[in-house]
């Protein structure tokens, strides 16, 4: 399970160091692409894989599964951790996410969020009262 918040820095070449703690999950390749709210959702290769293969099932006939896969997949990156467990944020990912030096990577079960460390910070704050509110719809009995 992928879980946690860290705060590591983007080096000047667009590289993340994964924090050691998902390193292993992640060793066997991985796949960074446009993720919800302007962040950068990294899926393990077997969890992306799993995730295409029910996106595959989706209708050609509708716009909003259209659109969904375009996004997502017109930004998908696949690499292979190198010995440091650093990885490369293409450019183009970099400018969707706004990402700036300091990072927030943020575990959600089974992928991880790589915010910019200010839009992460705004996000928990707008958020917080949303998962308050939200906690017995979406878990019920919590």
């Amino acid at each position: 399970m992928l879980i946690g918040t860290f705060t590591p820095k983007l080096d000047d070449k667009g590289r993340l160091i994964l924090p050691a703690k998902f390193r292993e999950q992640m060793a066997g390749g991985l796949v960074v692409t446009r993720g919800h709210e302007r962040c950068l959702f990294v899926f393990p290769m077997a969890e992306f894989a799993s995730l295409h293969s029910k996106l595959a099932d989706a209708p050609l006939t509708s716009r909003q599964a259209r659109d969904f896969n375009r996004v997502l997949l017109s930004g998908a990156h696949d690499e292979i951790p190198d010995k440091q467990g650093r990885i490369t944020i293409p450019p183009v990912l970099r400018q969707w996410a706004s990402l700036g030096r300091d990072l927030a990577v943020v575990g959600t079960g089974n992928k991880l969020e790589v915010w910019d460390s200010a839009a992460w910070e705004d996000y928990l704050v707008g958020a917080s009262e949303a998962f308050e509110d939200a906690a017995e719809e979406v878990v019920p009995g919590y």
